[in-house]
């Protein structure tokens, strides 16, 4: 994406592509892959970047008379564990913009946050911590996975999971967040912009044959005109909720939450292992599973 980004905007502007450490770890992963594969990547690529050109005229075009360097580089890992899930930045810096993209090959998760008996979730997601109370609920079964740890155990052997791991730490889970926000105002969008990411991006999902784009513009930072000329589709500015709606178990599954907000927000939270051996710690995949409706979409064909 970083290179193809280069090659396109390079015939328009001056361009930096600052080749640092994650821009290496990036290309030795790329190079892994077969030639095959490679070219399916460069071609979505290529379909994503066309596009949010005609988007964001400030990637190709000044909205000054000075020549100013577009820089693009790489974000390291760590900036999304800070809340910023952008992966790769264009900046201009002496007109204090910059945009960002979020890249990801078929898959929507938004968030991969974990739970852990010692992993205060309230205070790292909305600035509340938890109560004694949640934690007196998650220790004895994250305890027992430290035992199960201990003695090499898979996770595969654990049995009936969803009913003795994920259920009771969701429920728990479930009830802490629901007293946070009956306590304290503007939880919803305080979780959304944690959930969803500090800055406002461009979220780019590569499928076979079809890349699929949207546009996070929570702060309205993202559509902006350039020297007269102006974004080839509006990017509205995204409505933050003012409540959560409803917050169950998702019907039929004993390891997910369904979290419905206000102004078109809903999300789903899986919890799982993601490990082999078993842990004591569990992990969220967030994903969206409803938009605001105002939200810009697009499937560009490759």
């Amino acid at each position: 994406l970083i290179n193809e980004a280069g090659n396109i905007l390079s015939s328009k502007c001056k361009v930096t592509i600052v080749k640092d450490i994650n821009y290496t770890s990036a290309l030795a992963c790329y190079n892994i892959y077969p030639a095959k594969q490679q070219l399916r990547y460069t071609q979505a690529a290529i379909a994503a970047l066309t596009h949010i050109i005609t988007l964001e005229p400030r990637l190709a075009n000044l909205s000054g008379k000075a020549v100013e360097i577009l820089t693009i580089q790489l974000q390291p890992d760590s900036a999304g564990r800070s809340g910023d899930v952008r992966d790769v930045l264009f900046i201009r810096s002496s007109q204090k913009w910059e945009i960002g993209i979020s890249a990801k090959n078929n898959h929507k998760a938004i968030k991969h946050s974990r739970l852990s008996n010692v992993l205060d979730f309230g205070a790292s997601w909305v600035g509340v911590p938890c109560s004694p109370t949640y934690f007196h609920a998650i220790n004895p079964i994250f305890a027992h996975l430290l035992t199960l740890k201990k003695t090499g155990t898979l996770w595969r052997s654990v049995p009936n999971k969803p009913a003795t791991v994920y259920q009771p730490i969701l429920n728990a889970f479930k009830r802490e967040l629901s007293q946070i926000n009956n306590t304290h105002p503007n939880i919803p969008q305080v979780l959304i912009s944690y959930l969803i990411g500090t800055n406002d991006f461009y979220k780019v999902m590569k499928r076979a044959k079809v890349v699929e784009i949207l546009a996070f513009n929570l702060h309205g930072s993202l559509g902006k005109s350039a020297g007269g000329l102006k974004p080839s589709n509006p990017i509205p500015r995204l409505a933050l909720p003012t409540q959560i709606v409803q917050f169950k178990m998702m019907a039929g599954k004993l390891d997910t939450l369904s979290m419905v907000c206000d102004k078109g927000w809903q999300l789903s939270f899986r919890i799982h292992s993601a490990e082999s051996l078993v842990i004591p710690s569990l992990k969220f995949d967030v994903n969206m599973v409803g938009n605001p409706a105002s939200m810009y979409s697009n499937h560009i064909s490759y």
